[in-house]
């Protein structure tokens, strides 16, 4: 191939997730370092990181939905369906699995050590957790149906669950800020 490389090409996916997994073990090592440095914040800085990743996951989840509606709309095979299955390929691998680990990480530990895994706000919210985990694994079985060119489902069920994360968002906002079972 003559010229600068595509964005379907196999070598940036490559360079995309090594530069994942280089940003992880950074954060790793920012978290470590501030430990030590900043014992008197670190809890502001844990629950900072938290908020970061998880405003990154949900981007993800939020866009997710909408790359799998106009897929949905690609001829199988075409260079359209080609260039989605690398953009749900990257979204899922570079974003959205790495934030979703480090927001898990990072909630359990403000769990155990800030609330000692008590109270039913955070049981509650926990729940919700899982339940967006899960949206999370249905999106990249969809991710790799798409990339076989499988079974799609139509625009419209994406439509729908295009929501579902939103709700989810929204009752874990207000689990985590109100505290509602939390006597």
């Amino acid at each position: 191939m003559t010229g600068p490389e595509r964005q379907t090409d196999r070598a940036p996916g490559r360079r995309a997730s090594v530069k994942a997994f280089t940003a992880i073990g950074v954060f790793l090592a920012l978290i470590g370092l501030l430990r030590f440095t900043q014992p008197d914040d670190f809890y502001l800085w844990i629950k900072a990181f938290h908020v970061i990743a998880v405003i990154a996951w949900m981007a993800g989840l939020l866009y997710m939905p909408r790359l799998f509606i106009y897929h949905t709309d690609a001829e199988p095979g075409s260079a359209q369906s080609e260039t989605f299955k690398v953009m749900e390929q990257r979204l899922l691998k570079v974003i959205m699995n790495p934030a979703m680990m480090i927001s898990w990480m990072l909630g359990l530990y403000i769990a155990w050590d800030i609330y000692g895994f008590r109270g039913g706000w955070l049981h509650a919210k926990i729940a919700l957790v899982v339940l967006l985990m899960l949206v999370h694994v249905h999106f990249s079985r969809a991710v790799r149906l798409f990339a076989k060119d499988g079974p799609r489902r139509t625009p419209r069920y994406w439509r729908v669950m295009n929501e579902l994360p939103t709700v989810l968002m929204m009752a874990i906002v207000i689990l985590a800020i109100v505290k509602p079972f939390s006597g």
